[in-house]
Parts: C-alpha cells; structure tokens; sequence
C-alpha cells in the first residue's frame, strides 16, 4: 500500500504560537481570584450617589444633622457623668462628622460627574438638532428664493387684475366708439320710402 505522503511543514509560515506562558520571567495570568470581588453595578451605585447627594442639599438634611448635633451636644453636656460618653470636647462627634463627610464628598463628586456626563449627552443631542434645524432653515431660506425667482416670471394676481382692467377700459372705449359710429350711420341712411 502507498501511504500518502503530508506535505513537510514549514516552521516560519505557522502562526506563532504564544510563549508568553511559558517562560520563566513572566507571571502568569490567573483568571482565578482568592478573593472575590463584590460585582456592583455602576448604575445602581450612581444612583444611589445621586439620591444621596440630592438628600444632603436638602433643608430637610440640614435639619436632621442640626438636630442630631444638638441632641448629642445635650446628652452629653447635661446627662449625669456616667451616662456620658462624649467628654467636653466633643472628639467623638468630630470623628462622626469628619466620617460621615469622608463618605458625603466621593459621594457627591461621583453625582456631578454622573451629571456632567448626562449634561455633555444633552449638549451633543441640542448641537446636533441646532445643526439640523439650521440645515432645515438653509434649505427652506434656498426654496424660498427660488420661488420667489419663479413668481418673477409668472403672473401675479395684481398683475392680472391690472390687465384685466387695462382690457376692460379698451373694450368699454371700443364700445363707445362702435355705439358713436352707429348712431352716425343711422343719421347717415336716407329715410325709407313711405308708401
């Protein structure tokens, strides 16, 4: 039997294969994690920063953060000793509010981002209807001119009215003048014999 025989392979025409796994003085890439990562959505964190932000521009915010200060300036100024857990100088509530504002102002930076990319959207959608209105605007200024250009040379009503009128006071003197020579051809005629 004749075996068929392959063609020999030439090593410089074959794709390169990727060596990178295999050498020594690279890491590999792991796909596998440790730890895992919690998968949030953007958008759903964006709008959570966006509530977030709109609450603390708020009268009622203003409100609720005065009357928690005020309570807790309170508690802890006149409560009796033991029941005290902030000493005069307030430290904890300094922590509390220097906390609670390290958590507001990535918060409230990540909400106008968020809004100066919608504002940015917004912007290209009104330049390109401008831009479209303005091609409408070219086009419907060119198509009046062109009709303008074409009533140049077409009747108008006026002009019809005029010569309408013009014909009309040339046929009415053409009627005068055929009504005079009328009558001067009936004086003219010799009376009918009477007989």
């Amino acid at each position: 039997m004749d075996r068929p025989t392959s063609p020999r392979r030439d090593p410089r025409k074959e794709p390169r294969k990727d060596t990178r796994a295999s050498r020594l003085d690279q890491p590999r890439d792991t796909k596998r994690q440790l730890i895992r990562r919690p998968q949030l959505d953007s958008d759903t964190f964006g709008n959570f920063a966006e509530n977030f932000a709109r609450f603390m521009g708020t009268a009622r915010f203003l409100l609720y953060m005065t009357g928690f200060v005020v309570v807790w300036l309170a508690w802890n100024w006149l409560a009796p000793d033991r029941l005290r857990f902030d000493a005069f100088p307030f430290i904890f509530l300094t922590l509390m509010l220097s906390l609670q504002a390290s958590y507001a102002a990535p918060l409230i930076l990540l909400a106008q981002n968020r809004q100066e990319d919608r504002d940015r959207v917004i912007a290209e959608q009104d330049r390109t209807a401008n831009s479209r209105a303005h091609a409408d605007m070219e086009f419907l200024a060119r198509e009046m001119a062109s009709i303008r250009m074409a009533l140049g040379e077409v009747a108008t009503r006026d002009y019809v009215r005029s010569e309408l009128r013009s014909l009309l006071a040339d046929l009415e003197e053409q009627r005068a003048r055929d009504e005079d020579r009328h009558e001067d051809d009936e004086d003219l005629r010799p009376d009918p014999p009477r007989g």
